[in-house]
């Protein structure tokens, strides 16, 4: 669990595709509790420690996650996660380039709960969210293409859903498209950057994941 920043009131993490961040039916052992005994460890304290979960990223993801560790940071977090102060850059392989080397998505998504999957739709419709991203391709390989993502909104499924509607699934999304798994069940879509002002100090913060140690990702580590 490499944590990437820490100081009295925030925590951030590399996280690793396959984790989940906070717990579900699953059973599994969440990043958050992980979170906890590390801190727990690291100051040697006593009964419950406190982790406040701000955000999450969908299990198959990897990159940043965002925890605070006192309440009055978990408060401030979650208003400017709310209000979309806090800045979320992707990087997602995919293997068609898109038509255009930048641009912005604008969708209304739908989400269906059954299949735990969004569809989007260029007008709006009942039950409709309004998504927005702007893409641009900073890099590619000899199979794929990488494109860095500028979420602006924070849909159900965004990205992974917004991409595959333009032409472009994520390497290993089987449930928008693309046509195999990655071998470790991951997509190939990472969190990279945040920045936004601290919840306390008021100091701004940027902060960036080091990408997956695989084969894949080796190929784009030299990429901005």
């Amino acid at each position: 669990m490499p944590v990437v920043y820490e100081d009295n009131h925030i925590i951030l993490v590399n996280n690793a595709a396959s984790e989940i961040v906070q717990g579900d039916k699953t059973g599994d052992v969440p990043l958050s509790e992980k979170v906890k005994a590390y801190l727990k460890e690291k100051y040697q304290k006593p009964g419950n420690v406190f982790v406040g979960v701000v955000h999450r990223l969908d299990r198959p993801v990897s990159g940043l996650v965002v925890f605070a560790k006192t309440s009055k940071a978990l408060t401030r977090l979650n208003e400017m996660f709310r209000s979309n102060e806090v800045q979320k850059v992707y990087w997602a392989v995919v293997k068609n380039a898109p038509q255009e080397p930048e641009g912005e998505l604008v969708h209304w998504l739908v989400r269906n709960e059954k299949q735990n999957k969004s569809y989007a739709y260029e007008r709006e419709r009942k039950d409709a969210k309004r998504a927005v991203l702007r893409y641009r391709m900073i890099a590619h390989s000899d199979n794929y293409h990488l494109l860095e993502v500028n979420l602006l909104t924070g849909r159900h499924h965004q990205i992974r859903c917004q991409l595959a509607k333009m032409g472009c699934p994520i390497k290993g999304d089987l449930k928008y498209g693309f046509p195999r798994s990655n071998p470790d069940g991951s997509i190939s879509l990472h969190a990279r950057r945040v920045s936004f002002i601290h919840p306390v100090s008021r100091l701004p913060i940027e902060l960036e994941a080091p990408l997956p140690e695989d084969k894949l990702w080796n190929g784009f580590r030299f990429a901005h």
